[in-house]
């Protein structure tokens, strides 16, 4: 079904791409042969004390240090400190967006530079870079160590004004037909009644066995796959720190790389691959050290069967790019404000090499009454001085927080600063190989720009054939249109003209013509309940008169 081009994406080979509504910096990069495969990496929260601290945990350089390309500028379309969600809008569609949207045009725009969206575009759809490649007949893959819904994977794969809205999130997904998923969020896959999460009654994983897909929810099963469609939902949510996680259980980010590599490959028309470094980011959060060794380690191991996977292919090129900072790390806090050139580097690592978990690991360690806390911490992190007022902090500390108050104790020992448990606004580091690579200070839209011109696709072209105003688009066929939201958790679009019923369930492909069922390669979407519809359903429509 992917195989179909027709109009929907268009190779240039002699024009650049133009993502109108766009403002980002720097020259249009020249067009060269497109890249056959391209693999997006993003370790999330990432900064520059990240990758240098477990540069030093790991005592030797890491696979990212060969491939340190420039800058990125990660500003959304309303603050200079973005969330995840415009922030990964802006990779996978060029689109500068607010705080919560995904792949979603902003009705906000108040940073100096940004053009704001048209009134009537305003939560606007837009395409992704995954969409685009599937319109190219490329195979395609989703892998997060969150659950998959999360805003990164989201923000290529859905189309929302709320990244919390998981069940539309996870549906749309898996309507997209993706051919490699791989993370967390079973839960937003499975009805309440079958253990899930999910209050609209859908079973996400029937459909997916009904598409072809081999659901997997093992590592040993992961690995035992033969199958062209994988889905891997290793956890009700979000999965496992590299260091707590069990691996014959939940795979590591390098498994999962490599085998979506392997499945994705096989495609003789190349592939795309999004891979997100999820736990950086959420370890960063908690102020934890630990967390964020185990995680961008853990990350560089999967940015190194990527890189080796395009040194033998070099028609495929690699990004890897940070969405923002978060934490405000630093190596060095003020406990060294006079004595940092005097502190060698074991007084940073020691405390870090004696943990043995993280703090979200290290819960499971601990009784009901929480009476062993001096026990726990000297065996798992070496700890042997806890204050009264620590081993307080850890018995009132409720349950699934234990991250955010050991990880602080982690780094006063350890000599490191954090400034903030939010994110930040600094410039991430850009890491590139291959065809089309880029190099520089680039705006974060211009990660779009860069894959659709090594894909060479164009994403307005797409934009305009999957995301057609529905109501207009109808009535001008002497149609009438009706949105039944009888059952509001599954509303649907109905057109109506004379004997010919068209039936479009929100945040799906499917195309009920008259009983029979056709599946599009687009999705039916109602950011704000304003509908669009791919064309193709209007082809579908159109075909019965």
């Amino acid at each position: 079904m992917r195989k179909k081009t027709a109009a929907l994406a268009v190779i240039l080979l002699f024009l650049t791409v133009t993502l109108w509504g766009v403002t980002t910096a720097g020259a249009e990069p020249p067009v060269e042969t497109p890249a056959e495969n391209v693999i997006l990496m993003v370790p999330d929260g990432t900064g520059i004390a990240h990758t240098t601290l477990a540069r030093w945990y790991k005592g030797d350089p890491l696979a990212l240090d060969e491939i340190a390309a420039g800058l990125v500028k990660t500003y959304s379309a309303e603050s200079a400190v973005t969330d995840s969600a415009p922030a990964a809008t802006a990779f996978a569609t060029g689109f500068k967006s607010n705080d919560e949207y995904v792949s979603v045009l902003p009705d906000k725009t108040t940073t100096p530079g940004v053009k704001p969206a048209a009134a009537d575009q305003q939560f606007k759809p837009v395409a992704s870079v995954l969409e685009g490649a599937k319109m190219l007949g490329k195979a395609t893959g989703l892998i997060a160590t969150k659950m998959i819904e999360d805003a990164t994977p989201a923000a290529f794969s859905a189309h929302t004004p709320d990244r919390r809205d998981s069940d539309s999130v996870a549906e749309q997904q898996v309507y997209q037909q993706i051919d490699v998923v791989l993370g967390g969020g079973l839960d937003y896959l499975l009805p309440e009644n079958a253990g899930g999460k999910r209050k609209d009654g859908q079973n996400m994983v029937h459909v997916l066995e009904n598409f072809g897909y081999d659901v997997v929810k093992t590592s040993e099963e992961m690995k035992n796959s033969s199958a062209a469609k994988l889905w891997g939902a290793f956890t009700p949510k979000h999965m496992s720190y590299d260091i707590d996680r069990i691996p014959t259980e939940e795979p590591s980010l390098a498994e999962m790389t490599d085998k979506a590599i392997d499945v994705l490959s096989q495609d003789p028309e190349g592939f795309f691959l999004l891979v997100e470094g999820s736990q950086i980011d959420m370890a960063s959060h908690a102020n934890d050290p630990v967390g964020v060794i185990s995680e961008t380690l853990a990350f560089d191991k999967a940015v190194n069967i990527a890189l080796e996977f395009a040194k033998q292919n070099p028609d495929t090129l690699l990004i890897v790019a940070a969405d923002h900072g978060n934490g405000g790390l630093s190596i060095g806090n003020r406990n060294t404000d006079s004595n940092y050139d005097k502190l060698d580097i074991s007084s940073y690592l020691q405390p870090l090499k004696m943990a043995k978990l993280t703090g979200a690991g290290l819960e499971s360690k601990l009784n009901t009454g929480k009476t062993n806390v001096k026990e726990v911490l000297r065996e798992y992190y070496g700890i042997n001085d806890l204050t009264e007022e620590e081993i307080a902090a850890i018995k009132n500390a409720p349950s699934g927080d234990l991250n955010e108050v050991v990880g602080p104790m982690i780094s006063k020992r350890a000599n490191l600063g954090w400034t903030t448990s939010g994110h930040t606004g600094e410039d991430t580091v850009l890491y590139a190989f291959g065809p089309e690579s880029p190099a520089g200070v680039l705006d974060n839209t211009e990660i779009a720009r860069t894959i659709t011109q090594a894909l060479g696709l164009d994403l307005k072209e797409l934009n305009e054939s999957l995301f057609v105003p529905a109501k207009n688009t109808f009535e001008s066929l002497g149609a009438k249109v009706y949105y039944d939201q009888a059952d509001p958790e599954n509303p649907v679009l109905e057109v109506i003209k004379g004997d010919n019923e068209l039936k479009l369930p929100v945040n799906t492909s499917i195309a009920n013509i008259n009983g029979n069922i056709k599946y599009m390669e687009g999705l039916t979407l109602a950011p704000k309940d304003i509908i669009y519809v791919p064309r193709e359903a209007v082809e579908i429509f159109q075909a019965e008169h």
